[in-house]
């Protein structure tokens, strides 16, 4: 029989796993005695399991999960003996035939759980208060949307005594969201020279040419370059920064829930769905063209913000 425990199996990237941390929450506030596991990209995951939202993690990459999505077919013993041991289980992979469902009831009692693997963009409802709907099914309502998470201080800061930091992240998921490099270059060097302020600049291997043109025009002094490490230490420089600035993206999101002021430069994408809930957050309106932000107005508001 499934013991006490639950499990909710997550896809996406970074962004659509930190929309996702009020339902751990949730869970974790209504079954204190529960243990909690996902099933997600591990990369991503990790950040969960830091912030102690969840027990376990279970990589969603696995060949042998695939074979659940299959209409016919063995079914990994392994992956079956998994599913055993959860009382509910809360899917947000995308599954129009329901083979993921019916296998897995195949396996196991669990409670299986429906949920949406993203929002639906024209009824204008932040995407993680369309995640939290699923649980009214076990009677969780008016959970808090906004998504939070906490980590253990690190053995090392990022900053000594009396230094503030700026985070950049100049990229995204879309080259559409991005503010052009040479905007991006130009405001680098206005910190420089009229501030004291440090930068931290982070980015994953598809930001790869913009971190080498940053680090290019960035004094060694002034600041670091983060790139490509793991979700975990880069969530940690975060925690020691003082301002966030950058897109729509799954980093903004990270900082958001890690409780650092944001200001974010936003583009074309839905703002009511997918604008990070924090109160931090401050969003600089480019509509449907990045370039139509000027680098003094992003200036003036960030300016303001270094000095204060």
């Amino acid at each position: 029989m499934p013991r006490n425990q639950i499990l909710v199996i997550r896809g996406g990237a970074i962004g659509d796993f930190i929309v996702t941390l009020p339902v751990f929450a949730a869970l974790r506030e209504m079954f204190p005695e529960s243990r909690l596991e996902t099933v997600a990209y591990s990369g991503v995951a990790q950040l969960a399991l830091a912030g102690g939202l969840v027990d376990g993690v279970r990589s969603i990459e696995s060949r042998q999960f695939a074979g659940f999505f299959a209409g016919k077919g063995d079914l990994d013993k392994d992956w079956s003996t998994y599913f055993n041991q959860f009382a509910i289980i809360i899917s947000y992979l995308y599954d129009p035939d329901e083979n993921l469902q019916t296998n897995i009831k195949k396996v196991c009692e669990a409670q299986f759980i429906q949920g949406p693997h993203r929002p639906d963009e024209t009824a204008g409802i932040p995407a993680s208060e369309v995640l939290l709907k699923p649980l009214e099914r076990l009677a969780i309502f008016g959970a808090d949307a906004v998504p939070k998470l906490n980590l253990k201080p690190a053995g090392t800061s990022l900053k000594t005594s009396g230094e503030r930091w700026l985070a950049i992240h100049p990229g995204s998921g879309s080259e559409r969201k991005n503010w052009p490099l040479a905007s991006w270059l130009e405001l680098i060097k206005k910190v420089q020279s009229d501030s004291q302020w440090k930068l931290l600049v982070v980015g994953g291997e598809a930001d790869g040419q913009k971190l080498d043109a940053i680090q290019k025009d960035l004094l060694p002094e002034r600041g670091k370059v983060l790139r490509g490490v793991p979700l975990t230490q880069v969530a940690q420089a975060l925690v020691d920064c003082d301002l966030y600035l950058g897109h729509d993206s799954g980093i903004s999101h990270l900082a958001s829930a890690l409780g650092i002021p944001c200001v974010l430069l936003w583009g074309p994408s839905n703002q009511q769905v997918w604008c990070p809930k924090g109160s931090g957050v401050k969003t600089l309106l480019a509509g449907a063209e990045m370039n139509a932000l000027t680098v003094d107005e992003v200036w003036v508001d960030v300016s303001a913000r270094l000095k204060g």
